[in-house]
């Protein structure tokens, strides 16, 4: 028997005011079960319920929010079991790293309590006090993607809950269960209308994103929603934290330890199935050691256990959905066309699924879509370089900047390097890991704000300067 979901608006679990949809299991094209639809009014009635909860909320101590946050993550790793379970079905990854979602969800909230929120003294003199303070902003609308449902959805509302904001949450329609049932555990921790959560695509999204009493929308997801959200957000000049595509660079330096490297690389790049804002999609390698280590990725390639993430011993789940499914099809194939070389993977698997084994693609050129795009999926493009120099450049030669790697014996040498490139984050021997005490987020087209760590937490904040005469 199938659960039931409900929207959670002003503390109650209510039905879709547009009926349900259904949620389709990537690994067997089934339905995972309804999702409630909810209607323009609904919306409208959460973030009503919100504003209304925000008097009283933002006024909570910060002892007390500490507490609340410290007892939702208890919550959370007492339903463990469930959330990760719930997660597979409807994302498709294994139950591993299902596990690790909700493990790192458990810890981000625990982290998140613990940060303080700081009273800045500017100036304390005989005659003049000067303070800076940070207040909440009221209503945040969060935005979330189908790739890391549970803990993209933890990053976001945390944060807001830890300053004394209350929220109105849409997940996406294609994984909302497992942010469904997170509304629930935080509902039993907070007072009515705190936290709300609201599923559906027509209407939703832009109706928060236009909406006057919504005062801050986080987003994650494409640049070009990223863009129409900025636009409508100006209707009341709303503050954004926006985490928008990337298409991360990897340079892989000519004194590099490829069997110190090689696993590392590889995980990085196919973490989720390559389906990761982060995670490493260009590799550029010198020719010197070019063969070399494309023999190395394709055997840890070729060691994978694709199948259905709830099996024993799956290594390697599904692409998520029809789309992304195509369209990494259609990439590799495309490369592949123009004279690139598929050296493992680059086929469907047969039978029911959205099932992409890792390919990785060789003797590709920077014009070839599979470089240029974020391809967010298994196929990683290896292409050659001569100079570290032209690497830099080759690697910058793109119009968004989330995070990028340098990878060498000499971590020296690679920090220089590393400080060269156009991103958010650059890592040195490693790719893709984000911690809740490092500021995380992009440059130029992949958005702008950051996430995680007392930076992070200050922009779900309205600074305050009290000036006091004495």
């Amino acid at each position: 028997m199938q659960r039931e979901y409900n929207l959670i608006i002003n503390g109650e679990k209510v039905a879709g005011g547009r009926g349900t949809f259904d949620v389709i299991n990537p690994a067997t094209e089934e339905v995972v079960a309804a999702c409630p639809y909810a209607s323009v009014d609904q919306l409208n009635s959460a973030i009503d319920a919100a504003e209304e909860a925000f008097k009283s909320w933002q006024h909570t101590s910060d002892d007390e929010l500490k507490a609340t946050l410290h007892r939702i993550a208890d919550r959370i790793e007492a339903n463990a079991e469930e959330l990760a379970s719930v997660i597979v079905q409807e994302q498709g990854k294994p139950m591993f790293l299902a596990q690790a979602e909700v493990g790192g969800a458990v810890a981000w909230t625990r982290y998140t309590a613990d940060l303080e929120i700081p009273v800045e003294v500017l100036e304390d003199s005989e005659n003049k006090r000067i303070e800076l303070h940070r207040k909440p902003l009221g209503v945040v609308g969060s935005i979330t993607p189908w790739n890391w449902p549970l803990m993209i959805a933890v990053w976001h509302i945390m944060p807001a809950l830890r300053t004394g904001n209350t929220v109105v949450s849409k997940p996406s329609g294609m994984t909302p269960f497992n942010t469904l049932l997170l509304a629930e555990i935080i509902n039993e921790e907070v007072p009515a209308g705190v936290m709300n959560i609201v599923t559906g695509e027509s209407g939703i999204g832009s109706g928060m994103t236009s909406h006057d009493k919504i005062r801050k929308i986080v987003f994650t997801g494409s640049t070009p929603t990223g863009q129409t959200i900025m636009r409508s957000a100006a209707s009341n000049l709303k503050r954004l934290t926006l985490e928008l595509g990337g298409n991360d660079a990897g340079i892989i330096l000519p004194d590099s330890d490829l069997d110190a490297i090689a696993e590392g690389i590889f995980q990085t790049a196919f973490l989720n199935m390559g389906q990761t804002c982060a995670a490493l999609k260009r590799l550029y390698v010198h020719d010197s050691q070019y063969d070399a280590l494309c023999e190395k990725l394709v055997a840890i390639a070729n060691a994978q256990n694709v199948g259905n993430g709830l099996e024993e011993g799956v290594t390697f789940g599904p692409i998520q959905n029809k789309d992304q499914f195509e369209l990494v099809k259609a990439l590799v194939d495309d490369a592949r066309e123009q004279g690139a070389d598929v050296l493992c993977g680059g086929e469907p698997l047969e039978g029911k699924g959205y099932f992409y084994p890792p390919t990785i693609v060789a003797n590709v050129t920077d014009e070839m879509r599979i470089v240029a795009e974020e391809q967010f999926g298994p196929a990683l493009p290896v292409i050659r370089y001569s100079d570290v120099d032209e690497a830099v450049a080759r690697a910058n030669a793109c119009e968004v900047g989330l995070g990028g790697s340098v990878w060498s014996a000499d971590t020296a040498e690679a920090q220089k390097v590393a400080l060269r490139l156009e991103c958010g984050t650059a890592w040195v021997n490693g790719h893709a890991e984000v911690l809740p005490h490092a500021p995380f987020g992009g440059c130029k087209m992949s958005g702008f704000g950051v996430e995680f760590g007392q930076e992070g937490l200050l922009e779900y904040t309205v600074p305050q300067t009290l000036n006091i005469n004495k």
